[in-house]
């Protein structure tokens, strides 16, 4: 992941420390394994608050894979449901298809308006997941824009395959195996944070 952000223009430091990730201009939050790992080893090094912090002052986060998943308001696994950070409302529950993991290539569909998928709108993504949310209503008022929304099909299960909602953006798929696409869209949220 290191060197595909750096490929994608940004100065990366690798750290557990908050004023460090509280300072940086942007937060990738990766994820591998389990929810309930994830959160247990975001909750040690108080990356749940540091993501709450950063978000309160519109400081840019980037979720990847289960670091999206953690975003969300809860997770099950293997009868085990656990509190996400609920930053979205959102289960992460068992894909519902005929041969999970889900791993492999997979076309996405991007909202329109969207930066993050900017020239990779028809593009296909690299998977690597049994779980995701495959129900979100979407709760919006009068003076917030509701988040955009990508969606992705796996054995006829629908699932949330990316989010970009103000400062908080996140992927189901890595970007950072996906090729010229995920490259492309890591330097579309790299380019992002100078805006920011």
């Amino acid at each position: 992941m290191v060197r595909s952000l750096e490929r994608a223009g940004a100065a990366v430091t690798l750290t557990a420390d908050q004023q460090q990730a509280l300072a940086a201009d942007g937060l990738v939050v990766p994820g591998v394994g389990a929810f309930a790992a994830c959160m247990d080893g975001l909750r040690a090094v108080r990356g749940h608050e540091t993501i709450g912090r950063r978000l309160a002052g519109g400081r840019p986060v980037l979720g990847i894979c289960v670091g999206m998943q953690i975003l969300f308001e809860r997770g099950v696994e293997h009868g085990v449901e656990t509190a996400g950070c609920d930053e979205w409302p959102g289960v992460v529950e068992r894909l519902q298809a005929p041969v999970v993991p889900h791993m492999g290539w997979n076309t996405v569909e991007a909202p329109s308006g969207t930066t993050l998928f900017d020239g990779v709108e028809d593009e296909r993504f690299y998977f690597v997941h049994s779980y995701g949310v495959r129900d979100w209503t979407l709760r919006t008022n009068d003076r917030t824009r509701p988040p955009l929304v990508t969606w992705a099909t796996h054995g006829g299960d629908r699932f949330v395959a990316a989010v970009e909602n103000g400062p908080l953006t996140a992927t189901q798929f890595h970007p950072e195996k996906s090729g010229d696409a995920g490259a492309r869209l890591l330097r579309n949220w790299v380019q992002g944070l100078t805006r920011s």
